[in-house]
């Protein structure tokens, strides 16, 4: 299977940058983004080659969903299979696409169900140049939150950069439906950021400073936002924690109510830090994600298992 992609080639040589969008079919200022950037980057001003993936997951994005058909993630299927099912030949077809990129930038959003705050991050990888390259993406990217997490998740597009040692990032912005604008001038202003401090391009023109909140944590499960906070019965949530609220434990992140009784099940935090991510479509089934918490390890002491 070969990926729909856009290559620009610029008139000098230099390196070669991979920007992913549309893992998931139900992320749509992702997709913008791209289509943005395939209109402003020009081949005549550009050091190095820009390979610009707008669709990556297209039965997802047909079906309107997280998956295709055969539901598998995406994200959690690399590095894939040649002549596996149809999200895992994409897999494979992206992971060569990965292998031969100098850097990588993958572009997320919560999707139909999720809302996130503006991030980027990136896995604490073994290789220490490769590290503190991904560092410097990060902090050109230019969001707010900056989350460095375990380098031990597989599956993930960042997972086969690290097995190829290619520098990596991802970023997450909104969700909840629709293509909210400030989602994608944010993608395309960091993408073209990353692109400026690597110079393949000019320097850009001077932003307003962003007040950074960086966090890296190592714990194995670091990173794995769809495990936090499962839902515990089925039925109408509602969500009552604002994103980016400070959060101590018993704090309330919501409620999920039965659709027959009304009865309310309170959903109460048990960690503390800054609420990250919530789930904003209402439906929900057992084990379904509600809530993130970024918490600073530092102020835990340590990184408990």
């Amino acid at each position: 299977m070969n990926l729909q992609r856009i290559e620009i080639a610029g008139a000098i040589h230099g390196p070669h940058l991979l920007i992913l969008a549309g893992v998931h079919g139900d992320e749509y200022e992702p997709i913008a983004a791209v289509r943005r950037l395939a209109e402003t980057i020009d081949s005549r001003q550009l050091r190095g080659t820009v390979t610009l993936v707008p669709i990556a997951n297209h039965p997802a994005f047909v079906s309107r969903s997280r998956t295709g058909s055969d539901r598998l993630d995406l994200a959690r299927t690399f590095p894939g299979f040649r002549h596996g099912k149809p999200t895992e030949q994409i897999a494979f077809a992206a992971n060569e696409l990965i292998e031969e990129a100098d850097f990588l930038i993958d572009l997320h959003t919560g999707g139909l169900a999720m809302e996130i705050s503006p991030l980027v991050g990136y896995m604490l990888v073994s290789d220490a140049a490769t590290l503190e390259t991904q560092r410097q993406m990060a902090a050109a990217f230019g969001l707010p939150i900056i989350w460095g997490t375990s380098a031990r998740l597989e599956g993930r597009s960042l997972s086969a950069a690290r097995d190829a040692n290619v520098p990596a990032i991802y970023a997450e912005w909104g969700g909840g439906g629709g293509c909210n604008p400030d989602g994608v001038a944010a993608y395309v202003q960091g993408c073209l950021q990353v692109m400026a401090a690597f110079k393949m391009i000019a320097d850009l023109p001077a932003t307003i400073d962003v007040d950074r909140y960086v966090i890296e944590d190592d714990r194995d499960a670091s990173g794995h936002l769809q495990i936090n906070y499962p839902a515990p019965v089925a039925g109408y949530y509602e969500a009552s924690a604002a994103l980016d609220t400070m959060i101590v434990p018993g704090d309330e992140l919501g409620r999920i109510y039965d659709p027959q009784t009304l009865h309310p099940t309170p959903i109460c935090a048990t960690q503390r830090g800054r609420l990250i991510t919530r789930r904003v479509l209402p439906a929900v089934d057992v084990g379904d994600c509600l809530a993130v918490i970024l918490e600073d390890p530092a102020e835990r002491g340590a990184f408990d298992e």
